[in-house]
């Protein structure tokens, strides 16, 4: 079976998982699929989602016409069996939906990822190797956690595996630069150690 033939049958039993049972529910977001597998994630808490709202306020004024900024929407290659649901991603305001009323990975430019308590390395291991799979240009990873931001850029797969050329570590208080943008990070909030994300 082709990852691609998978990916569908995944996707579709997503979408039915997901109308029988995760509409009805906080505790469910959309699921993700990476490697052959659906992938539970939990529904954002209020503190993650403080984080994600500075980060929009801060880097949507920024953004030259044509360019738009969506919030946890799905972001997916069929032909490499990844979709995802980025917290929130810079895209060609003008994208065509894929056939499954998907954002196309070639519309976007960059990627923003609140690391939640509950599951870090989705974004520190899965979606750092899938982003790069899926061509995305810039891909930057804010952790609440400890106070840090990386930001990876220039994807390649000269390793033999998809990776990204560059990146450059930040702790919040840093400006952290992103292409043409830039995010202050000295008002973003961190985790209170008594309250799991």
């Amino acid at each position: 079976m082709s990852e691609e033939t998978l990916y569908r049958r995944l996707r579709a039993f997503r979408d039915t998982f997901r109308e029988g049972f995760g509409s009805e529910s906080e505790e469910v977001r959309w699921p993700e699929i990476s490697q052959g597998q659906i992938l539970m994630m939990m529904s954002s808490k209020a503190r993650h989602q403080r984080v994600a709202h500075r980060l929009r306020t801060a880097l949507e004024p920024q953004l030259a016409a044509g360019l738009a900024l969506y919030v946890e929407t799905d972001l997916e290659d069929p032909g490499l069996g990844i979709l995802r649901v980025p917290d929130l991603a810079v895209v060609n305001a003008d994208f065509e939906p894929t056939a499954a009323d998907a954002m196309p990975p070639h519309d976007c430019h960059c990627i923003i990822e609140v690391v939640s308590r509950s599951n870090p390395a989705n974004d520190y291991e899965g979606k750092l190797r899938d982003y790069p799979a899926m061509g995305i240009p810039h891909y930057l990873i804010v952790d609440p956690r400890d106070g840090t931001a990386v930001h990876y850029w220039a994807p390649t797969t000269r390793t033999g595996a998809p990776t990204y050329d560059n990146q450059q570590h930040y702790t919040f208080g840093d400006t952290v630069t992103v292409g043409d943008w830039k995010i202050d990070t000295s008002g973003l909030p961190r985790y209170d150690d008594e309250a799991p994300q």
